[in-house]
C-alpha cells in the first residue's frame, strides 16, 4: 500500500426535506384539517478514527463526499426519513485543517474519537404545524434548509515514541531493520527511503514504536531534496534518535546540518531531548574513530554513543538510552499533573 500523509477533500452535508401541504379528506370525516407531514433532517459529515489504517491513501481515488438529503414530508402526518450521515475514517495521527492549511479543526490521537464537521438542514414544517385556531386550514409550508460545505485539509503524523532522522544514507533503514521486524528498503545510495516507516522495538520485557523518515539535505527547509515535509512525522515523539555516518569526512559539519533543518522547521523538535549516534564504526579504524567522536561531543556539548546498525554493535545501549528518555518524560508529565493548580471553589 502507498504511504500518503496529506490530502484535500471536499464535503457537504445533506439538505433538509420540504414540508408537505396536504389535508385529510375522507368519507364521513367531517373535519379532516390539514395534515402535512415535516422534511427529514439532512445527514452529517462526520470524521472517525479507527484501528487498521495507517495512511491516507483512501482519500487519493475518492475527494469528494456528500451525505444524504433529507426525504420530503406527506400526508397524514408523515415526517420525511433523515438523510444518511456520511463518516470519514481516517487513522490514529491525523489532523483536520481548514481550507487555508493552517487552521486547525481536530486532532485524532486516539482509536475511536469521533467528531461533526458539518450538520445537515433542518426539514421544512408542513402545514399541519402552523394549524391555530384562528388559521385551520393554512396552505403554507417551510422548504428544508441547505446544508454546508466546505474543502478541508487531512493530514497524517504518524504516533511514535521515537523518531530517527539523519542525513541520507546515514544508517537509519539498516538500523530500523537490525532493531525491529520491519523490511525497509536498504541501498547503498542516498534516498533509498522515501516513506516514512514504523516498526515496534522490543528491549528487554519493554517496546516502543520507533519512527523514521527520509533523509534531511541542506536547505531541505526551503524545498531541497525531499523537503521537510516528512518532520511533521516526528512532532509528536519523545525523544529523537540522531544519527551520524562515522564514514564521511565531516561528521560535524553532517550534525549541525541536521539540527539547522530541524530549527528551521520548528515544531518543537530542537528542544526534545535528542540520543546522538556516531554511526558505521565497523568501517572506522581506532584512531579516525576516536577523532570524530571527540569532534562530534565537543559540537554536540553531550554525550555520543558509538553504533553499528550493521553489525549490532552497542545498538542495545541506544534503545535502553530511549526507554530512559521516555520513563523521564513520563514522570515530568506526573509531576505537572499534580502540581497544575486546582480551581478556586468561588461561592
Amino acid at each position: 500500500m502507498k504511504f500518503l500523509d496529506q490530502a484535500k477533500v471536499y464535503i457537504r452535508s445533506g439538505n433538509g426535506g420540504a414540508g408537505s401541504i396536504a389535508f385529510r379528506r375522507e368519507k364521513f370525516v367531517e373535519f379532516g384539517g390539514p395534515n402535512g407531514g415535516n422534511g427529514g433532517r439532512g445527514g452529517d459529515v462526520l470524521v472517525e478514527c479507527v484501528d487498521g489504517l495507517n495512511t491516507l491513501i483512501d482519500y487519493r481515488y475518492q475527494q469528494h463526499f456528500k451525505a444524504g438529503t433529507g426525504n420530503h414530508g406527506m400526508g397524514q402526518d408523515r415526517t420525511g426519513a433523515d438523510g444518511a450521515d456520511i463518516v470519514l475514517k481516517v487513522p490514529v495521527g491525523t489532523q483536520i485543517f481548514e481550507e487555508d492549511g493552517e487552521t486547525l479543526i481536530a486532532d485524532f490521537t486516539e482509536v475511536g474519537q469521533r467528531q461533526t464537521l458539518l450538520e445537515g438542514g433542518n426539514g421544512g414544517f408542513g402545514n399541519a404545524h402552523f394549524k391555530t385556531s384562528t388559521n385551520q386550514a393554512p396552505r403554507r409550508a417551510n422548504p428544508g434548509l441547505p446544508g454546508e460545505e466546505r474543502w478541508i485539509w487531512l493530514r497524517l503524523k504518524l504516533i511514535a515514541d521515537a523518531g530517527l532522522v539523519g542525513l541520507p544514507n546515514a544508517g537509519k533503514s539498516t538500523f530500523l531493520s537490525a532493531v525491529t521486524a520491519a523490511k525497509p528498503k536498504i541501498a547503498d545510495y542516498p534516498f533509498t527511503t522515501l516513506h516514512p516507516g514504523l516498526g515496534v522495538v522490543r528491549a528487554g520485557a519493554r517496546e516502543f514504536v520507533l519512527a523514521v523518515i527520509p533523509g534531511l539535505i541542506e536547505g531541505a527547509s526551503e524545498g531541497a531534496g525531499l523537503g521537510d515535509r516528512f518532520l511533521g512525522h516526528v512532532e509528536r515523539c519523545g525523544v529523537l534518535i540522531h544519527l551520524v555516518d562515522g564514514t564521511q569526512e565531516d561528521a560535524v559539519g553532517a550534525y549541525k546540518t541536521i539540527r539547522n533543518e530541524l530549527e528551521a522547521y520548528g515544531g518543537g523538535l530542537v528542544g526534545k531531548e535528542e540520543i546522538l549516534c556516531l554511526n558505521k564504526i565497523d568501517a572506522l579504524d581506532e584512531e579516525t574513530l576516536a577523532e570524530r567522536l571527540g569532534a562530534l561531543k565537543a559540537a554536540s556539548g553531550g554525550d555520543v554513543l558509538a553504533i553499528s546498525g550493521a553489525t549490532g554493535k552497542n545498538v542495545e545501549a541506544v534503545l535502553y538510552a530511549v526507554l530512559a528518555v521516555l520513563d523521564h518524560n513520563k514522570e515530568n508529565e506526573a509531576r505537572s499533573s499534580r502540581t497544575e493548580p486546582k480551581d478556586k471553589w468561588v461561592p
